[in-house]
C-alpha cells in the first residue's frame, strides 16, 4: 500500500468510548452521526484534494468510523503502522476536544517526532491553548486550512522552520509559542474543489473504503453537502458560525463566495454518481438575489433527479419558492423557527413572527415542495420550560392547520442545545448579558466534561430561566409528546412511537439513577454503579428522542450508478 505524504484522522468525541460508560442521551439525534460524532468534516475533501494538486499525497482516515463498525478494530496497531510526513486531526466541533487529543497522544507514543497538526473551528478558537499540548505541534488558524497547509507540509519536508506560513500557531525549538500573521483570508472559494471524486480515488488507492466513508450508514443513505461559502451575515446568539465569530477568529467580515456556476457543477457531478439526497449548506439568499437566480438557473440547466435539501434561515416569499420549484423538481427545505415564541426567537436572534413562518409553509407547500423539516430548540434565552411544553401545542397546531395540504411533508422536531454552547457566540463570550451561566470554558475544562457519566453532566451551560436539570426534564418531556403527535398524523408508525417512548421513560429513568449514584462521595464506588449501567446505556445509544430513520429525505432504490463512477473517476471531466 502506498504511503501518504500527510494523514488525516477523524477522530471519535470521546476516544475510548467502547471501554467508557457514559449516556450520551440525544446530543446527535438530529444530525446523521451517532453520539461518537464520526462525520468528518467536509475540510479534509477539499485539504485532500488540494494538496495532491500540487503533487503530494493525502490519506482520509475516518477512526472513529473504524471504531464504530469494528470492536476488534485496534487503533494503535494502525497509527504504529502509518509513516507520513504529519498526521492531521480535526478539532472542527468541540464535541471531539476529548477524542481529538488522546488520538494524538497515542499518535506520539509510536511516532515522536513526526508533527500533529490541527485545525478546524474550535482548534482555532483555542489555538493558544492548544498548542501547549505536548502532544500538539502546529495549529492552523481560520476557515481556509488549504493554502497554509500546503506551505506548512513544504516547510516539513524541507526540514525547516515554518515562521512564513500564515495562520499558523506554533512551537519552535526553544519550545516558544509562536503565532504568525493571520494573512490567508480568501475572498472566494473558487480555488477549491468540492469534487466528491477525489474521496473515491483515495479509497481505492489506500484500499480503505470504510476509512473514506463520512459516517455510519452512509452507503445505504448517501447524502451529499454541498457548501455555497464560508462566513455568515447573521448573528445568532448561540452560533458559533456567526458572523461575530468569523469576524473575531477568521478575520472575515464578509463571506466568501462560490461562483453559482461551480456550486451548480459540483451538484451536477454529484447526481451523476450518487441517487441520494444532496444538502446545500446555508441560506442561498445570503449571497444576495442576484446570486441565488443565478445558482439556481445553473442547477434548472443540470436536470437533477435527486432530492435537494436547502436551508432558509427565515420566511421566504412566494417568488423565491416558486423558482426553487422550477430549477428543482425534487426540494426540501429546512427551517429552523428555534422556538414558537416570537419574544424567545427574537432573542436567539431571529426577528421574525409566526404568521410569516406559516406563510412560508403554505406557499411552500403549494408550490411542489416535497417536505419541510421544521426544528426547534430548548435552552434558549428567554425560554421556560412552560415554554417549550407551548411550542410543542404550536406544533399541534401546525399539523392540524395543514392537514389538507401537508399530507406528511410537516416534519417537526425539537431537542437541547447540547452538548455545548459554542466557543464564540455571542452567548459564550458575554453569558451574563444573554442568560447564561457556563460550567465549562477552556478546551481542557470541555475535554474533562466530556467524560462525564451523562449528558446532563456534559452539558456546558444552564440559563435564567432553566436550570441544566429542567432542560434535560423539558427535552425528554417533549419529545414524548412531539412522538405522540407524530403517531397520530401518521408522521410515525404506531409501533415505532411505542418503541421510542419506551426507550425516552427509559433514559429519563436512567438520569434520575445517575443523580443518585453522582451524589456518591466514594469516586471508585461511584464508578462501580456507573458501570452497572453501562448495557442500558448501549441500548439507547442510537434512539432516544427521535429517530434518525425520520430524517433521511428519500432515496432512489439503487444508490449509485457504479459505471458512471468508475467513468468519472477515470475521466475527471
Amino acid at each position: 500500500m502506498p504511503e501518504a505524504d500527510l494523514v488525516l484522522l477523524h477522530p471519535p468525541s470521546v476516544y475510548d468510548f467502547r471501554k467508557k460508560s457514559i449516556m450520551y442521551g440525544p446530543i446527535s439525534d438530529l444530525v446523521p452521526s451517532t453520539p461518537i460524532f464520526e462525520m468528518y468534516p467536509i475540510g479534509f475533501m477539499t485539504i485532500s484534494e488540494y494538496l495532491q494538486r500540487y503533487g503530494y499525497s493525502v490519506r482520509i482516515i475516518n477512526v472513529a468510523l473504524r471504531m464504530l463498525k469494528n470492536k476488534r478494530f485496534c487503533v494503535e496497531k494502525l497509527i504504529k503502522s502509518l509513516n507520513p510526513l504529519a498526521f492531521g486531526i480535526d478539532l472542527h466541533w468541540l464535541v471531539h476536544a476529548q477524542g481529538s487529543l488522546e488520538l494524538a497522544r497515542i499518535i506520539k507514543r509510536y511516532h515522536p517526532k513526526t508533527p500533529i497538526i490541527f485545525g478546524g473551528m474550535s482548534a482555532s478558537y483555542y489555538h493558544q491553548e492548544l498548542i501547549r499540548y505536548p502532544q500538539v505541534d502546529y495549529v492552523i488558524r481560520g476557515d481556509s486550512a488549504e493554502q497554509p497547509l500546503l506551505q506548512l507540509i513544504k516547510r516539513i519536508g524541507q526540514n525547516e522552520p515554518p515562521c512564513d506560513v500564515p495562520n499558523l500557531t506554533w512551537r519552535n525549538d526553544d519550545n516558544k509559542v509562536r503565532v504568525n500573521e493571520f494573512s490567508h483570508i480568501p475572498s472566494d472559494l473558487d480555488d477549491v474543489s468540492f469534487d466528491y471524486r477525489n474521496i473515491i480515488n483515495s479509497s481505492i488507492r489506500y484500499n480503505d473504503l470504510i476509512g473514506h466513508l463520512p459516517f455510519q450508514g452512509w452507503i445505504n443513505y448517501p447524502i451529499v453537502a454541498v457548501l455555497p461559502w464560508k462566513g455568515c451575515i447573521n448573528n445568532c446568539v448561540i452560533c458559533g458560525g456567526s458572523a461575530q465569530y468569523y469576524k473575531r477568529i477568521c478575520r472575515r467580515s464578509i463571506p466568501s463566495y462560490r461562483s453559482p456556476q461551480l456550486v451548480a457543477k459540483d451538484i451536477g457531478l454529484i447526481s451523476k454518481c450518487l441517487k441520494g439526497p444532496i444538502f446545500i449548506l446555508d441560506d442561498i439568499r445570503q449571497g444576495g438575489a442576484r446570486y441565488a437566480e443565478e445558482l439556481l438557473d445553473k442547477i434548472r440547466e443540470k436536470k437533477i433527479k435527486n432530492h435537494i435539501a436547502m436551508e432558509i434561515f427565515s420566511p421566504a416569499t412566494r417568488e423565491f419558492l416558486k423558482m426553487i420549484a422550477r430549477s428543482i423538481p425534487n426540494f426540501n427545505l429546512q427551517i429552523s423557527p428555534e422556538s414558537h415564541d416570537e419574544e424567545v426567537r427574537k432573542a436567539f436572534g431571529k426577528d421574525y413572527n409566526n404568521r410569516s413562518l406559516e406563510k412560508t409553509i403554505e406557499d411552500a407547500l403549494e408550490v411542489g415542495c416535497k417536505r419541510i423539516d421544521l426544528f426547534f430548540m430548548i435552552g434558549l434565552p428567554k425560554q421556560t420550560s412552560q415554554s417549550v411544553k407551548e411550542t410543542i401545542k404550536y406544533c399541534e397546531g401546525l399539523l392540524e392547520n395543514f392537514s389538507k395540504a401537508n399530507s406528511g411533508r410537516i416534519h417537526p422536531y425539537i431537542s437541547a442545545l447540547s452538548p455545548f454552547l459554542d466557543p464564540g457566540s455571542r452567548a459564550f463570550e458575554d453569558p451574563q448579558k444573554y442568560g447564561y451561566r457556563l460550567f465549562y470554558k477552556t478546551l481542557e475544562e470541555h475535554r474533562q466534561a466530556l467524560l462525564q457519566p451523562s449528558w446532563k453532566y456534559i452539558l456546558s451551560y444552564e440559563t435564567e430561566w432553566m436550570s441544566r436539570h429542567e432542560i434535560v426534564t423539558s427535552t425528554y418531556d417533549a419529545a414524548l409528546e412531539l412522538n405522540r403527535l407524530k403517531a397520530r398524523f401518521g408522521l410515525l408508525k404506531q409501533k415505532e412511537a411505542e418503541k421510542l417512548e419506551v426507550l425516552i421513560k427509559e433514559a429519563k429513568q436512567l438520569i434520575r439513577w445517575i443523580d443518585e449514584i453522582v451524589s456518591i462521595k466514594d469516586e471508585k464506588l461511584r464508578e462501580i454503579e456507573i458501570e452497572k449501567l453501562r448495557n442500558r446505556f448501549n441500548q439507547l445509544e442510537n434512539s432516544n428522542i427521535s429517530r434518525q430513520e425520520e430524517l433521511r429525505w428519500p432515496v432512489r432504490l439503487v444508490r449509485f450508478n457504479l459505471f458512471r463512477v468508475m467513468q468519472a473517476v477515470l475521466t475527471r471531466d
